[in-house]
């Protein structure tokens, strides 16, 4: 065999390993942005994803699609049905609860800390950060803040030492990222948020733990209540994901 066919052989080989190498990177800029699209509610409960459409849209094949649409199946963000299509899965009202539930508990807990390792600067930035919230009220821009309301809580994380804790947090609040899109624009709503926010910052700025951690408690207890109303739910947007709990009258009956 010929020097030049070697190198032929090679470089067929390498393009090859190439192309198999970057197929799980491909996936995962494709799941990234469509999960993006789908939490942001650019992508809503019950869209079709066109496997068509998302190759034309990511200039890539069929398999890094294929990829990314089973991670985001694996996570609840799309349902997958073999003679139907792919869709944006409905917001499932059990899951919403555990998960906003989670987030509480870590967040009273994180602010508690936050209280006793608060700094000056720690403290500006709260503060700018709840003035940038009133500008994104006065714009009326729910998006930038959401970003803003997310933020808040990360700063707290941050400033209680514990990162790693909104970390975690982002992993649980997928659903409650939905949620909260779809019900920010509510008449007031903003303005309320703001209200809240603005408790826990004057508990923190005063060194009164107690009081900012029943703040927080009751600012993301607010949400809880709000998924216990069974009248609010859209078929459209939402599903039961878990028959509720038998009644003592029931659970003393017999099969």
């Amino acid at each position: 065999m010929s020097d030049a066919r070697k190198k032929r052989s090679l470089a067929g080989v390498t393009h090859l390993s190439h192309q198999r190498a970057a197929t799980p990177r491909t996936a995962t800029l494709v799941y990234n942005a469509l999960r993006d699209d789908i939490i942001s509610l650019r992508r809503r409960p019950m869209d079709l994803l066109n496997e068509k459409e998302l190759e034309a849209q990511f200039g890539v094949s069929r398999t890094p699609i294929r990829e990314a649409v089973l991670r985001l199946a694996d996570e609840g963000l799309v349902d997958v049905f073999p003679q139907s299509g792919t869709f944006v899965s409905r917001i499932p009202r059990r899951a919403l609860y555990e998960a906003i539930l989670v987030r509480k508990a870590l967040e009273d807990t994180t602010v508690s800390i936050a209280v006793e390792k608060m700094t000056p600067a720690g403290l500006r930035l709260l503060e700018r950060n709840l003035a940038d919230l009133a500008a994104c009220l006065h714009d009326g821009d729910v998006a930038a803040f959401h970003i803003g309301d997310n933020h808040f809580h990360k700063l707290i994380s941050d400033i209680a030492g514990f990162p790693g804790i909104w970390a975690i947090i982002q992993q649980v609040k997928v659903h409650s990222d939905r949620y909260r899109l779809l019900t920010l624009p509510q008449e007031g709503r903003l303005a309320r948020v703001i209200d809240e926010h603005s408790t826990v910052i004057a508990c923190m700025r005063k060194g009164d733990k107690a009081g900012a951690t029943e703040a927080m408690s009751f600012h993301l207890g607010k949400l809880l209540g709000e998924v216990e109303k069974a009248e609010i739910w859209d078929p459209n947007y939402f599903i039961e994901d878990a028959k509720p709990l038998a009644s003592a009258e029931e659970k003393g009956k017999t099969p």
